[in-house]
C-alpha cells in the first residue's frame, strides 16, 4: 500500500510539473514522438489574410455586397455578417429566409438563426416568431447572456426586451401560396429551391407549390485575420410546427475555428444535424484537406449512409480557411455560391457535386 501511495504521489508531482513547464496550461494540440506539441495550422496574420465573404445562394451576391461595405473598410467579420445576412432577411421575394419566408403546415412564420465569431463565442434562436431579424437577436444571445441558444416564446420575450419591434411576418404571398399547399397538404422538399422558387409565389410545377429548403450561411474574413460566420433561415415550408433544422445548430449548420475556417450548409437539416456537417468540415481542414476536400467528403459521408434517400434530397457545404481559401461541395447539381473580396463583389460559382443531373 505504500508502493502504491508513493507512486500516486509521484505520478501527481510529475503531472504538476509538466503543467507548469507548459506555463500551467493544457496543451493545445497532440504531442510528437519528441513530447513537443504537433505543429498545427498557422493562424493567419493581418498581412497575410485574404479579405472575403462567401455565401450561398445566388442571393448570396447582394448580401456579399452588403458585408463587404463593412470589410471594405476595414471593418469586423462579425459585424459584416450580421449585416450581410440581413438583406435576405428582409426581401420580401426570398421565401426561404426572413420575413419573406414561408409558413409551417399551420400557418406560422417561424425564423432560425446562428452566428459565430473566432473564438468560440456563438448565440442562437430557434423557432423565432414576429421579429424581422433573428440574426441579430443571435447576436444579442452571444452578447448579453450567459446561453448559446434560445428558443420559441423566450426567444421573443428576450428580442422585446432587447428592444426589437414585433411584427406579422407571414406576407400576403406567403399566406397564398400556404393556402394553395393546404389542398394536397403533402410535405415533399424540393431540391434547390432556393434558386427555383426566388420571387415566386405558389410555385407552379412544383409539389403543393413547396418551396422546402433554407438558409443563407455566410463566411467572412476580415483585415485582422478574423474569421465570422452567420446562418439564418425560416425553415422549411409546411414544416411540422416547432420543427427546428441545421442552421442554429452550432456545429451543424455553422461553426467556425479561427485558427482552422469556417463552414456553413445549406438543404435539408435533418441530414445535416445527423453528421454534426459544418464541424465536421472544420475538423477536416484542420487534419490539412482543403475547404473543396472537405465539402466534399462531409457530403460523401451523408450520401454512404444515405444512398438512396441522398437521390431526392440537397445538401451543400461551403468552407473558407484561415487564408482565405474557398470551396464548396454539394449532393445534387445546381448549388452555387457567391464570393466577394477587392477584386470582385459579385462572383457567383456554380458547386461541384455527387449528381451531375438534379433528381428535381
Amino acid at each position: 500500500m505504500t508502493d502504491r501511495r508513493q507512486f500516486l504521489k509521484a505520478s501527481v508531482l510529475g503531472a504538476s510539473a509538466s503543467m507548469l513547464a507548459w506555463g500551467g496550461k493544457l496543451a493545445a494540440g497532440p504531442l510528437n514522438r519528441s513530447g513537443k506539441l504537433a505543429a498545427g495550422p498557422a493562424p493567419r496574420t493581418p498581412a497575410t489574410a485574404t479579405v472575403r465573404v462567401v455565401s450561398t445562394w445566388d442571393f448570396g451576391v447582394a448580401a456579399n455586397r452588403a458585408a463587404w461595405s463593412i470589410l471594405g473598410k476595414g471593418g469586423h467579420a462579425l459585424d459584416a455578417v450580421e449585416t450581410g445576412v440581413q438583406v435576405p432577411e428582409s426581401d420580401l421575394k426570398n421565401h426561404s429566409v426572413g420575413k419573406g419566408g414561408y409558413p409551417d403546415r399551420d400557418g406560422h412564420v417561424t425564423l432560425d438563426a446562428s452566428i459565430m465569431d473566432a473564438d468560440g463565442s456563438c448565440g442562437a434562436v430557434a423557432a423565432l416568431e414576429h421579429i424581422e431579424h433573428p440574426i441579430s437577436v443571435a447576436r444579442r444571445v452571444m452578447e448579453r447572456t450567459p446561453h448559446v441558444l434560445l428558443v420559441g416564446e423566450g426567444a421573443l420575450q428576450f428580442a422585446l426586451e432587447q428592444g426589437f419591434r414585433k411584427q406579422d411576418l407571414l406576407t400576403p404571398e406567403a399566406e397564398q401560396a400556404w393556402h394553395e399547399w393546404l389542398k394536397t397538404a403533402k410535405y415533399q422538399p424540393s431540391i434547390n429551391s432556393e434558386v427555383h422558387d426566388y420571387g415566386k409565389g405558389g410555385a407552379p410545377g412544383m409539389p403543393g407549390g413547396a418551396n422546402n429548403h433554407d438558409t443563407i450561411g455566410m463566411l467572412a474574413l476580415d483585415a485582422h485575420g478574423k474569421l465570422a460566420g452567420a446562418c439564418t433561415t425560416s425553415g422549411m415550408a409546411w414544416k411540422m410546427r416547432g420543427r427546428v433544422g441545421d442552421s442554429p445548430i452550432i456545429g451543424a449548420g455553422l461553426y467556425v475555428d479561427g485558427e482552422v475556417g469556417g463552414a456553413t450548409s445549406t438543404g435539408v437539416g435533418e441530414e445535416v444535424i445527423r453528421n454534426a456537417g459544418s464541424f465536421l468540415v472544420v475538423e477536416l481542414m484542420r487534419q490539412g484537406r482543403s475547404p473543396h476536400e472537405a465539402c466534399k467528403e462531409a457530403v460523401m459521408r451523408i450520401v454512404r449512409k444515405r444512398r438512396e434517400a441522398s437521390k431526392t434530397i440537397q445538401v451543400g457545404f461551403l468552407a473558407m480557411n484561415s487564408a482565405g481559401e474557398v470551396g464548396a461541395y454539394a449532393i445534387q447539381h445546381g448549388f452555387s455560391y457567391a464570393v466577394c473580396d477587392a477584386k470582385k463583389q459579385d462572383t457567383l460559382i456554380p458547386s461541384q457535386s455527387v449528381y451531375t443531373t438534379s433528381y428535381s
